[in-house]
């Protein structure tokens, strides 16, 4: 069975974030966390939790060569972070976001052909870095519609091409439910499709609309949850939700929705 983890940048949110992993690591999940420049890396690496995801890299992007050396440079850095933490996984996106989710090198209309052959020269580089550190980096599909508009290869159609396209052990798919409900729906076949590849690391789940947890919106995820174990998912389920009321609560809610 998959395990469940649950982001500390979301809930329990009147806490230190040391707290929180640690509050999560007693409630019986795994810990995932974002920018890692903005924590006490000695403070969480003290907490009993168990880091399994965190943002891959700093700046930069899959676009242009400036970008994509920018965010091979802090991707290196990223690494050592990770193995402060003892995380496997890092997380990546078409491009950097600033603190309103934005994208800091938008992209107006769809990507070109160029921007394709650059983000898949960008991401092989990457999945090398990964596998020679021993960890994967994961590519994230995100929405445009609302909450990040202009970034590339933001769908989950995306995402998948260019981590099929670079076939490496070292780069494997971040599948998240809520930025694909909004920009494609269809949820339980994409599970199946990019499971079926071998293309996934994790999946990340929240309700829409709303991004709060699962059973606070339109998404059945009980039914997600039978699909995964049907096809013997084993990977990493990850709340990346905000808590709409209290956030003992929501991780229950979260619980209960992928217990089969």
């Amino acid at each position: 069975m998959y395990a469940l983890a649950v982001c500390a940048e979301m809930v329990f949110r009147d806490l230190p974030i040391e707290q929180r992993a640690r509050r999560i690591h007693e409630a019986g999940f795994q810990v995932e966390i974002w920018d890692w420049t903005k924590h006490d890396l000695d403070a969480l690496a003290r907490s009993p939790a168990e880091f399994v995801s965190m943002t891959g890299y700093v700046n930069g992007s899959l676009t242009d060569a400036d970008g994509a050396a920018e965010l091979l440079r802090t991707a290196e850095e990223s690494l050592k972070a990770a193995e402060h933490l003892g995380c496997g996984r890092l997380n990546l996106h078409g491009t950097g976001l600033d603190g309103q989710g934005l994208p800091v090198v938008p992209v107006h209309g769809e990507p070109t052909g160029e921007m394709w052959l650059a983000a898949q020269r960008t991401l092989t580089r990457i999945a090398e870095l990964g596998e020679s550190a021993g960890v994967v980096f994961t590519l994230e599909n995100l929405n445009t519609a609302v909450d990040h508009p202009g970034v590339p290869f933001a769908r989950a159609a995306d995402t998948l091409a260019l981590v099929a396209a670079v076939n490496r052990p070292g780069l494997r798919m971040n599948l998240d439910l809520y930025h694909a409900q909004i920009g494609e729906g269809n949820l339980i076949e994409l599970v199946r499709k990019a499971h079926g590849a071998g293309l996934v690391g994790e999946i990340q789940v929240a309700d829409v609309p709303g991004r709060c947890e699962p059973g606070t919106g339109e998404i059945n995820y009980p039914a997600v949850a039978r699909t995964l174990a049907d096809i013997g998912y084993e990977g990493t389920v990850a709340m990346e939700a905000w808590a709409s009321t209290d956030s003992e609560a929501a991780l229950e809610r979260f619980r209960a929705a992928f217990t089969v």
